[in-house]
């Protein structure tokens, strides 16, 4: 297995490099997206709680791989766009983490007492600057480890986004089954990557609760 990865590093490198980088810029375009759809489904108004509320369910209960085929195949179908398989990743990766990050923030602010926004209004505070000032400052606590979490599930989950010719880490080690004729080593050595990453991931996770729960 050593063997395999010294020689064919390069892939190795190469697909990991890519999979971090449609992580990355998927969480963070999806943190933006899930912002809005929780406040959203956090309004008064009924129609945006209803369209928040069918996006999250829609997304969350179908599989991203079928989203993933929506956007590639669906975009030179609706609108004849021969799109980029990176770029298309990144839209699907973005919209499916943003139904899960909506839920996140959602549920981060709603764990803040109520009391709070009725004492921010009771000193004259408008809701919006309540939100600000007081329950987002709070919820960021609660808000931020499940955030990093999220991260780690879409490092896993990009895997699928080979299928569509993202030159990802699962698609340079299906390259490298097929050059060297060693199908199984290099899946191990793929294991290998996404496990140091994730498990790294979580223990830098676990010590930032430990830190915010100490500054409480």
């Amino acid at each position: 297995m050593l063997e395999i990865l010294i020689k064919y590093s390069s892939y190795f490198i190469t697909g990991l490099k890519s999979t971090l980088g449609l992580s990355i810029i998927s969480v963070l375009i999806g943190i933006v997206i899930g912002s809005l759809l929780a406040l959203m489904k956090l309004s008064k108004h009924k129609p945006l709680k209803w369209i928040a509320a069918v996006y999250i369910e829609v997304v969350r209960g179908t599989p991203m791989i079928t989203q993933l085929f929506i956007v590639y195949f669906g975009s030179y179908v609706l609108f004849g766009l021969d799109m980029n398989p990176f770029i298309a990743g990144i839209i699907a990766v973005s919209l499916n983490s943003g139904a899960y990050v909506a839920e996140i923030i959602r549920s981060g602010i709603q764990s803040i007492d109520k009391g709070q926004m009725e004492a921010g209004r009771s000193l004259g505070m408008t809701q919006s600057m309540t939100m600000k000032e007081i329950i987002v400052p709070q919820a960021v606590k609660n808000i931020l480890p499940a955030l990093c979490n999220e991260f780690i599930t879409v490092i896993k989950e990009t895997s699928i986004v080979s299928v569509i010719g993202v030159t990802d880490l699962m698609y340079n080690v299906n390259i490298v089954r097929g050059i060297s004729f060693r199908p199984l080593e290099p899946l191990l050595i793929a294991a290998v990557i996404y496990f140091i990453l994730t498990f790294g991931l979580s223990k830098a996770v676990n010590i930032l609760e430990g830190k915010m729960k100490q500054s409480d």
